[in-house]
């Protein structure tokens, strides 16, 4: 068995502050080969997330990781010491990027031949990819057979008859086949994860099969009861599917730094470690690489790196449902009014990335029911820049019952929410005094006055409508929180 990391750096452009390296505000092209070096070799992380969505693809990132680093890779090994794994666009849902997923399976024997050379053995320096937006065992089986059957099988074709086969004429291609690792993403697909994993597993011979299970795009789309409770009836079934299918399922959740968004930072790795006990793989995003103390971020991921996965969190899913359809409506119902002003915020939150945003759920904006929205770190952004935490939207809903179900299963609930009030401003005018009224009932309120200081300014500035100086405002603010959004 090959060793499953336990940490996963990760190119979601939330932070607030540049690594050292950057040659510009965006990171891109290069500046992303190194910063899959310094999660490896400084930061300690032993996986590196590659994007091949939205963006020019680089599938000459092995090539450059081990011609640039020679002397660290001669050391760790690419593939069995430390991991790079492609994030592909998904053909079902991303027509215009489809060829892209057909263009990275085929870098993945060329990179094999790189390694080879550079090792002086077999190596496979690539060999899992993540689908987003998993739908069904058919999405992940297409690229599983795609790989095994055309980029792999083609090998055996003759050029004419009686000539010699592809595999003569330029070699074997290698490895012979590759993981799919499926990111469940809406809540239909995340609470029918465990079946589809299993349908995926019938037919082959595979000990270990890794899920990727999102934390961001359900919080943006359902709220962050919803996306909590969503994650914690997904791990439960498919820890009763691995035991039923005798199979390693090793669980992925991708967290990123506010509360809203998973609320993993270098200082509080052993809470979300603890909300999410099951789970085998932690992402660590960009601000939690670039908006701490590199000392504060090494020893939160060796701590990451180190853990243990146990049992996953117990959960009466009926009850949990109950509470998700009723939350999701009523914070569905606050984001109507807000969505203009959230998406002239997110205007002014400045880009971290080369790319075009993921698409996600709804496409490239959030767009159901009539509403639209940026994605969600711009979204978390916004709502943070105007004094809102996204994280109370929708909580009035909920009664002393529910609140107490909550607490039971969600452990960090009052931290998360305290964590996420110090931000939280009625002064601005943007925050409805019943849902403010409805948090100081839950947890004590201890207000950021320099973070109110810079929202108040920005909800003048849009008030105004003097925009010119939103930007280092938004910045201003997201470097008290630590991360952008």
């Amino acid at each position: 068995m090959i060793r499953i990391p336990q940490c996963m750096s990760t190119q979601h452009p939330d932070n607030v502050n540049l690594p050292f390296f950057a040659e510009s505000p965006e990171l891109g092209g290069d500046d992303e080969v190194q910063e899959a070096y310094y999660a490896y070799s400084h930061l300690g992380c032993s996986e590196q997330m590659w994007d091949c969505e939205g963006k020019e693809v680089d599938n000459f990132v092995v090539r450059k990781l081990l011609s640039r680093y020679e002397t660290f890779f001669r050391e760790k090994r690419l593939g069995r010491d430390v991991f790079l794994t492609m994030r592909v666009p998904n053909p079902e849902v991303e027509s215009a990027e489809a060829k892209i997923l057909l263009e990275t399976l085929e870098s993945i024997p060329r990179s094999f031949d790189t390694a080879c050379l550079f090792y002086g053995e077999e190596c496979s320096p690539i060999f899992e990819v993540i689908l987003p937006m998993t739908t069904s065992h058919l999405a992940i089986d297409n690229i599983y057979r795609y790989y095994r059957d055309v980029v792999v099988g083609k090998q055996e074709r003759r050029l004419r008859e009686g000539g010699p086969t592809i595999a003569d004429w330029i070699g074997r291609f290698r490895p012979d086949r590759i993981n799919v690792i499926p990111l469940f993403e809406d809540m239909a697909s995340m609470l029918d994860a465990h079946n589809v994993v299993r349908r995926y597993l019938q037919d082959k011979d595979i000990a270990d099969q890794r899920v990727f299970l999102a934390r961001s795009d359900p919080a943006m789309n359902y709220g962050l009861i919803s996306a909590v409770l969503l994650n914690k009836i997904a791990l439960q079934n498919l820890q009763e599917a691995s035991e039923e299918a005798g199979a390693g399922i090793h669980p992925i959740i991708g967290v990123g730094s506010a509360p809203f968004r998973g609320g993993l930072t270098p200082l509080t790795v052993d809470r979300v470690a603890a909300e999410y006990p099951s789970v085998r793989t932690f992402t660590v995003q960009s601000a939690f690489k670039y908006d701490y103390q590199l000392e504060d971020v090494q020893n939160a991921i060796r701590v990451l790196e180190e853990r243990q996965p146990t049992k996953p969190t117990k959960i009466e899913e009926d009850a949990a449902l109950d509470i998700i359809w009723r939350y999701t409506r009523a914070y569905e119902r606050w984001l109507g009014p807000f969505a203009p002003l959230i998406n002239r915020v997110a205007r002014y939150v400045p880009e971290r990335r080369k790319r075009k945003l993921h698409i996600g759920l709804f496409g490239y904006a959030r767009n159901t029911g009539g509403i639209t929205l940026p994605r969600a770190i711009k979204f978390t952004a916004a709502c943070y820049s105007i004094g809102l935490p996204p994280e109370i939207l929708g909580l009035n809903v909920l009664d002393d019952a529910d609140i107490e179900f909550i607490r039971k299963v969600y452990v960090n609930f009052d931290e998360d929410l305290r964590a996420a009030c110090r931000f939280l401003n009625t002064e601005t005018g943007f925050v409805p005094p019943d849902l403010a009224a409805t948090v100081t009932d839950l947890v004590d309120v201890v207000p950021d006055e320099e973070h109110a200081r810079l929202t108040t300014a920005i909800s003048r500035a849009l008030r105004e409508n003097k925009t010119g100086g939103l930007t280092p405002l938004i910045l201003e603010a997201a470097n008290r929180r630590r991360f952008l959004g």
